[in-house]
């Protein structure tokens, strides 16, 4: 059974590997390829973005594959904290991915306090497309292969942070190491939508990258539609 699930793990990373061979390099997302539909993001020195309001989600307006990486600074907690439709309080940011709507999409996201660690979730509401519609209903944390331990954030630090998603496989890193692998599901892989990310109550200067796809694909740009952010 243990040599079964070994030759599992090293075929879905052999796959999601060849589908990554498929794709070209990774390209800079600026501050005007982001539909910022909560908060804001800034331009910062040296080309960089920055985000320093308590609640902020966005997404490239561009096609890309379903990879991406942040290479940030972590400023510490913003000044005033907002608490999450649940009522708590959270600091964390991370990744949105198939993002097809506020209702229905994957977030990896790095949570800084109380426990510094990596959560991959699947926010799912067949029949709703808006935050009106699904709030913050529809959660699922997803349980990895396997795991491992991240840095705890202190101000000051420079870190990066990245996904890789193909079909339902995806793989999370931090700092170049894999910190989370796992199957999110067939329907979260079926969602159809462009890269983002969100943060709460934390304070970053940060580059976005998203990997450009060199396959078949719509080459379209989305729409920016505000006031449609996810909780």
């Amino acid at each position: 059974m243990k040599n079964r699930v070994m030759l599992s793990s090293a075929v879905c990373a052999a796959l999601l590997g060849a589908s990554l061979a498929q794709s070209a390099g990774w390209l800079t997302i600026s501050r005007d390829r982001f539909c910022v539909t909560e908060g804001a993001i800034e331009k910062a020195a040296n080309n960089r973005l920055s985000v320093s309001v308590p609640k902020m989600r966005a997404y490239v307006t561009e096609w890309t594959a379903q990879s991406a990486e942040l290479r940030f600074t972590y400023l510490g907690g913003t000044s005033k904290e907002s608490a999450l439709g649940s009522g708590t309080i959270r600091r964390q940011f991370g990744f949105k991915l198939r993002a097809q709507d506020p209702c229905n999409l994957v977030y990896a996201i790095w949570r800084i306090d109380p426990e510094s660690k990596v959560v991959v979730s699947v926010k799912s509401n067949p029949g709703a497309h808006t935050s009106a519609e699904c709030g913050n209903r529809g959660y699922e944390n997803i349980k990895p292969r396997k795991a491992s331990a991240v840095p705890r954030l202190l101000p000051g630090q420079s870190h990066t942070l990245r996904a890789e998603m193909r079909d339902a496989e995806l793989r999370v890193f931090a700092d170049n190491h894999e910190v989370w692998e796992g199957d999110v599901g067939s329907d979260a892989a079926k969602l159809d939508g462009p890269v983002g990310i969100r943060s709460d109550n934390a304070r970053l200067e940060f580059e976005f990258l998203a990997r450009e796809w060199k396959g078949p694909h719509p080459d379209y740009v989305k729409a920016c539609k505000t006031g449609s952010a996810d909780e």
